[in-house]
């Protein structure tokens, strides 16, 4: 009843309501410029440049990176980071935008140089869509192809400080650095982000082995656990990072990595899960500078 009471009274209103003359044309304001004023960009000494490059992995095939460096070529020899991603879709930091921030950071404020390569596990399908019977083969050749992405930040750019080289890895990433860092001496400080002991735990979530399968599928891999690798790394110093709540590294496994690591290390936990906190990342950005002399 109110509707039809207010409809009726709107329509009254309208008809009572008497005719508007049209409003006057109103010419739009000039939108004009001075075009010859010179434009006089300027890139801030110490802003970071990001660049995005392909390279030939072993197998011939092009591989995508980001390069983050700050701006100007002079100065001292800076360090450089090697920068290996997450797994975890469909977040759409799994994948090399995962440290992008971070590394922008330190080009801008502690002058290092960074690089962020695509990996298989950038694509979402990959751990359901692997060839799961060459889980072996490929843990071996992706550990390779680790080792190329290190040819390519140090002749990217030439100068820079083989004394402070890094890998930052989280998740798959912390893994595959692991066994990278104790192959590589080029390597000198290492970050483990979030991984497991051994690829097997996470192989095994899918496809399911059990029994004499598994039995046998665990001894193969053995060789490749990342906990092994760690304990190769000493002297470097390592920097482990793990989440109290991760129901993807239990803490059992957490305090096993890092007894494994011999030789100098830091150890932080983060009441949170496997992505880890902002404030892992402030720790992981003043460990390097301590670690590279950077004041």
């Amino acid at each position: 009843m109110t509707r039809l009471f207010v409809a009726a009274a709107f329509g009254v209103l309208l008809q009572a309501a008497p005719a508007q003359p049209p409003a006057a044309a109103v010419a739009p304001p000039s939108f004009d410029y001075d075009t010859t004023k010179p434009l006089d960009i300027k890139v801030p000494p110490g802003a970071a440049i990001v660049q995005e490059f392909t390279y030939t992995q072993l197998d011939g095939s092009a591989n995508t990176a980001t390069w983050v460096t700050p701006n100007g070529r002079g100065g001292a020899a800076r360090p450089a980071i090697l920068f290996l991603h997450w797994y975890e879709p469909p977040r759409p930091t799994s994948n090399r935008t995962e440290f992008l921030a971070e590394a922008v950071e330190l080009a801008e404020t502690a002058r290092v140089s960074s690089m962020l390569i695509d990996t298989p596990w950038s694509a979402e399908q990959w751990f359901p869509g692997r060839d799961a019977a060459k889980d072996y083969e490929f843990t071996v050749q992706m550990t390779k192809n680790v080792r190329r992405a290190l040819d390519v930040l140090l002749a990217k750019e030439p100068g820079l400080d083989r004394s402070h080289i890094a890998i930052v890895g989280h998740d798959f990433g912390a893994m595959w650095g692991a066994l990278a860092t104790a192959a590589d001496p080029r390597v000198t400080h290492f970050v483990y982000m979030a991984g497991t002991r051994s690829f097997t735990d996470w192989y095994l979530f899918t496809p399911k082995k059990e029994g004499a399968e598994k039995d046998a599928f665990v001894a193969k891999l053995a060789p490749l656990d990342p906990i092994a690798a760690l304990s190769r790394i000493s002297p470097r110093p390592v920097l482990l990072q793990f989440g109290t709540k991760d129901a993807f590294v239990k803490s059992d496994a957490a305090t096993a990595m890092a007894e494994a690591v011999g030789g100098p290390k830091t150890v932080k936990t983060y009441e949170f899960e496997h992505e880890l906190t902002f404030q892992a990342r402030r720790d992981r950005i003043a460990w390097l500078q301590e670690q590279f002399r950077i004041r």
